[in-house]
């Protein structure tokens, strides 16, 4: 039988999610001209139909259904990433210049949220028969062993940040990567060198887009006073960026979980939603919920997230296949790494990356692609013995 307790708390986080579209999109749908209830019914819309979704998945056989699952998702998620900068106007939207959702039925839907799903199985799925102990192997040896898998995922990385300019989700999935890496067997320092391969990485991705080292300066004239404080004077000088660069988003974010406090300023009784945050219910609904229902309504969430990622976790140590171990576990660090970046860049510890909240921004692809993960963890669950 499938997880009911796992099934329970993703459902739980969905209902917040359509609560808080409503509470935080006050502005927005006046700024659209668009009834009270638009985006709360889109939410509510996507909510069921990805209740539905996790409740159907459930009931598959994971020797049957997992795979032809999985590799779909990977599979077709990555043709049409790389088709979407060709097709036409009417078929994507763009932001940015840059081509990221396919519109179907009214509605837009993100590849990329799909794709990691279906990469995290993929990685899962060969993991489990072409890696396991490193064995005393050498560093080189282990690269050699991993480099199948550094060209998919490069080729994967080119697509997402440069053709879709979305580098946080690059992040997402290079840190998911790594982890699973290290849970699949290899050495600590195989891990670690990757590690600093990642960042190395990274800061080229952001040193040829000037939008992003924009990005980097903005989030460092707000972090800069405190950090710069242990340098000396001469050289906090040649580190500090002028004010005037101070981030507006950030800014605007921090005094809204400050004004909610202790225990918020009430449902839909928020005021930094009211243009302050552009579209609050989607990658600053942590900032939303902090004002609205303060530091007790934060922890209440972040309480039944980590029971979530517990419950997923769980199955995954339980089970004896390698590949529903590693592919729980990827899900699992999917959802937590996403969570992370987005909440270390609300609150300014980070510069903000664009990543939705999991089950709880606003967004069909969002909170669709992370019920198919959560089904799939179940529907894998039934071959965990668990209580």
């Amino acid at each position: 039988m499938a997880d009911r307790k796992l099934f329970a708390l993703a459902s739980i986080l969905i209902g917040i999610s359509i609560v808080l579209t409503y509470s935080l999109s006050a502005y927005i749908t006046l700024l659209f001209e668009v009834n009270q209830f638009h985006f709360a019914i889109r939410q509510a819309l996507f909510g069921f139909l990805s209740i539905f979704i996790i409740w159907l998945l459930a009931q598959g056989d994971p020797d049957k259904h997992l795979a032809p699952i999985g590799f779909s998702l990977f599979i077709g998620s990555t043709i049409l990433m790389i088709a979407m900068p060709f097709l036409p106007e009417f078929l994507v939207s763009a932001v940015g210049g840059a081509k990221r959702w396919i519109k179907i039925f009214g509605f837009s839907l993100a590849p990329v949220e799909f794709f990691k799903i279906g990469f995290v199985y993929f990685l899962a799925w060969s993991f489990s028969r072409k890696l396991g102990h490193h064995g005393g192997m050498g560093v080189k040896e282990e690269y050699i062993r991993f480099a199948p898998y550094g060209i998919v995922f490069i080729g994967a990385m080119f697509v997402i940040a440069f053709v879709q300019n979305d580098l946080g989700q690059v992040v997402v999935l290079g840190l998911t990567l790594l982890f699973m890496l290290m849970f699949a067997g290899s050495s600590f320092r195989f891990f670690l060198t990757l590690l600093v391969g990642a960042v190395m990485f990274f800061l080229f991705f952001i040193f040829t887009a000037e939008h992003r080292i924009l990005r980097i300066k903005s989030w460092w004239a707000l972090a800069q006073n405190n950090i710069l404080e242990i340098f000396p004077e001469s050289i906090a000088a040649q580190l500090r960026v002028p004010t005037e660069v101070e981030p507006y988003q950030i800014g605007h974010s921090l005094n809204a979980i400050h004004n909610g406090g202790l225990f918020g300023t009430g449902i839909s009784n928020g005021t930094f939603k009211l243009g302050f945050l552009s579209e609050v219910h989607t990658d600053f609904v942590l900032a939303g919920l902090a004002e609205e229902f303060g530091f007790v309504g934060v922890f209440v969430v972040v309480v039944i997230f980590m029971l979530m990622l517990q419950r997923i976790f769980k199955i995954a140590n339980r089970a004896k296949d390698s590949k529903i171990y590693l592919f729980s576990l990827g899900v699992g660090l999917l959802l937590a790494f996403a969570f992370l970046v987005n909440a270390y860049g609300i609150s300014g510890i980070t510069p903000i990356k664009g990543i939705s909240v999991p089950f709880l921004s606003y967004g069909g692809s969002s909170v669709l692609a992370a019920s198919v993960g959560v089904g799939m963890v179940l529907m894998a669950s039934k071959k965990a013995k668990m209580d």
